[in-house]
């Protein structure tokens, strides 16, 4: 599996820590997310193409390198919103998609809800936000509308991931890079990743749990 990246960083493991904890309160549950959203983020641009250019600074011109590609951030709603801020921090001109996803509790399979891709127009580099990989079901269905689209680029970033579901996504989309923080080995009979961290949704938004 070339192409997933898990991220091994000291700054990785001290957020996570911070986020797996029952305790932690939503709004520093939504700071770690943030944090490691934008560290995600710096791993999984590392190889994005540029361009040289030449600028004036106040004393004299230098060398300079730009991004040379068009570049779509398409967060899962709703869990993925909560890792845009970072990765528009770090691509200002990036565009902002969104596909809206909700699971089905009987099944554990995704169910599609709002989709507002255009019918052209699709970015060079599209760069999914989902912070768990669980069964990999979402990531399916949003990888094959991304190259429907016509994305040839597609890059999945994700907090935590089941071993199961990375597994499933690289088999699938051998071609897809994805960008984890970390791998939990498996899921519960809820589907949910254990020891994982819960519904992101919910610890994000603050919302309540489904008993």
């Amino acid at each position: 599996m070339s192409h997933v990246h898990v991220l091994q960083h000291p700054l990785v493991s001290h957020h996570l820590c911070q986020l797996r904890d029952k305790r932690t309160r939503p709004s520093e549950f939504r700071s770690a997310v943030s944090r490691l959203a934008m560290l995600i983020g710096v791993r999984a641009t590392d190889d994005l193409p540029t361009q040289p250019i030449t600028i004036p600074t106040p004393v004299a011109e230098a060398p300079c390198h730009e991004l040379a590609t068009d570049i779509g951030i398409v967060p899962v709603l709703r869990a993925g919103l909560g890792m845009v801020d970072p990765l528009l921090d770090l691509i200002p001109d990036a565009s902002v998609w969104h596909l809206g996803l909700y699971r089905n509790e009987q099944t554990a399979e995704p169910v599609g809800y709002y989709d507002k891709l255009p019918k052209k127009g699709a970015p060079n580099v599209a760069l999914i936000l989902d912070p768990m990989l669980a069964t990999g079901g979402s990531i399916d269905m949003v990888v094959r509308r991304l190259m429907r689209w016509g994305v040839e680029d597609i890059r999945v970033l994700s907090i935590i991931a089941s071993q199961a579901g990375l597994d499933r996504v690289a088999k699938d989309f051998p071609h897809v890079k994805l960008f984890v923080a970390a791998v939990d080995p498996s899921l519960n009979e809820q589907a949910f990743i254990v020891p994982g961290l819960g519904d992101a949704g919910d610890r994000i938004f603050d919302t309540p749990q489904n008993d």
